[in-house]
């Protein structure tokens, strides 16, 4: 028997790479929707295609505990446009509308939400697909578990299990925080070590596994990455 599919749909991530990957739409009365209309673009053929016996919607709400322990996380960012602002809210009901449930957890982001529904649906012997725009999920990819990530426009998809993971960035899907931590997130502002990009981290990683054992044996690190590595130990752990 196939097992039961969990649907995790990362509601903010997508709908963000919709405003930007639809042509703007609005209402007669003025009201924009090609955030919710290429959102939905998506979400039904997926709910076609994986025949889920579940599906949630994670969103964020507000600040979260990253903030405390890192005032500049995400600090590079622009303020959402008002566009999407209202778009965000009327998901919510667009989402209710449809009988779609969505969580959202003060003080956690919608990654966070992810994270543990995925780790909660494997406890409970599911399948899970992820459904983002947001590669950070890859960390989460194992065997009960893959992410799917809109290509070009919302339409045309991308589907990762551990294979397509170790396809991607040479390594699999443990060491993705490992990644982050040494070429850091412009995206997300999260620092890393400055010098290390893809090429450098891979290489790093695949010598050596974690940041921890880097740190542990940093003696053995080579001389190019010592350098950039020496006295940022705790700015790595931070990224990580």
């Amino acid at each position: 028997m196939d097992p039961r599919r969990l649907v995790v749909v990362d509601g903010y991530s997508l709908l963000y790479r919709a405003f930007f990957a639809t042509r703007y739409l609005s209402t007669s009365d003025g009201r924009p929707t090609n955030a919710l209309f290429g959102f939905v673009q998506m979400l039904f053929p997926l709910i076609e295609r994986e025949q889920p016996v579940a599906i949630v919607v994670a969103m964020d709400e507000g600040k979260t505990f990253r903030h405390e322990e890192f005032p500049e996380y995400k600090g590079t960012r622009k303020e959402t446009a008002d566009e999407l602002r209202v778009q965000l809210v009327a998901a919510r009901e667009l989402l209710t509308a449809l009988g779609i449930p969505f969580i959202q957890a003060p003080g956690y982001e919608a990654d966070d939400v992810v994270g543990t529904l995925t780790l909660q649906a494997e406890k409970n012997h599911y399948h899970t697909t992820i459904v983002t725009g947001d590669l950070d999920s890859l960390q989460l990819v194992d065997e009960c578990v893959r992410v799917l990530t809109p290509g070009k426009g919302m339409t045309e998809t991308v589907t990762y299990d551990p294979d397509a993971v170790v396809a991607r960035y040479g390594f699999g899907p443990e060491f993705v925080p490992d990644f982050k931590a040494l070429k850091g997130d412009t995206s997300d502002n999260i620092p890393g070590v400055p010098g290390i990009g893809d090429k450098g981290a891979a290489e790093l990683i695949n010598g050596f596994g974690t940041i921890e054992t880097m740190i542990e044996r940093m003696a053995e690190v080579p001389e190019k990455f010592r350098k950039k590595m020496a006295g940022l130990e705790s700015q790595m752990r931070l990224s990580k």
